[in-house]
């Protein structure tokens, strides 16, 4: 057989992996910083507040409401969840943590308020609200307790 300048033992395989040195480190390419978390969970809860006062003072001389105060919030709350989208996707992760964060305990806040309501009333205060003559719990709530039981 012919040896010529590429011959049987000249190829060795793959060259051997670099020896390890310690464990490996994995890092994150956007790393979220305790910072703009704040600032997110800061600006989206005065967002929150200012449209809450915003109903407050705009609403003339009609009464205020529960159903009011919870639409004004989960408004604010959805434009605060669009808002964390947009900075998740093109602006500063962190910060859309913290939006994200105060929005969803607005939310959250809001519908167990519109639950216990429920609860209590057994009317659902967001829509088709209309304030009733109180329910057997509402109106046993403020009188003095039975006396039949200690006779």
């Amino acid at each position: 057989m012919h040896e010529g300048p590429i011959g049987p033992t000249s190829w060795t395989g793959p060259a051997a992996p670099p020896p390890r040195t310690g464990r490996p480190r994995w890092r994150e390419p956007h790393p979220v910083r305790i910072g703009p978390v704040a600032a997110g969970a800061a600006l989206c809860g005065l967002w929150v507040l200012l449209w809450l006062l915003a109903y407050a003072k705009g609403s003339g001389g009609e009464p205020l409401t529960g159903a009011g105060f919870a639409w004004v919030t989960l408004a604010a709350s959805t434009i605060g969840t669009v808002a964390a989208a947009a900075l998740a996707r093109y602006g500063d992760r962190g910060a859309a943590v913290g939006v994200a964060a105060v929005a969803g305990t607005a939310a959250g806040v809001t519908g167990l308020s519109c639950e216990l309501y429920l609860l209590l009333t057994g009317d659902w205060i967001l829509w088709l609200h209309r304030p009733r003559a109180a329910t057997s719990f509402s109106r046993s709530f403020g009188q003095p307790p039975l006396r039949r039981w200690f006779h």
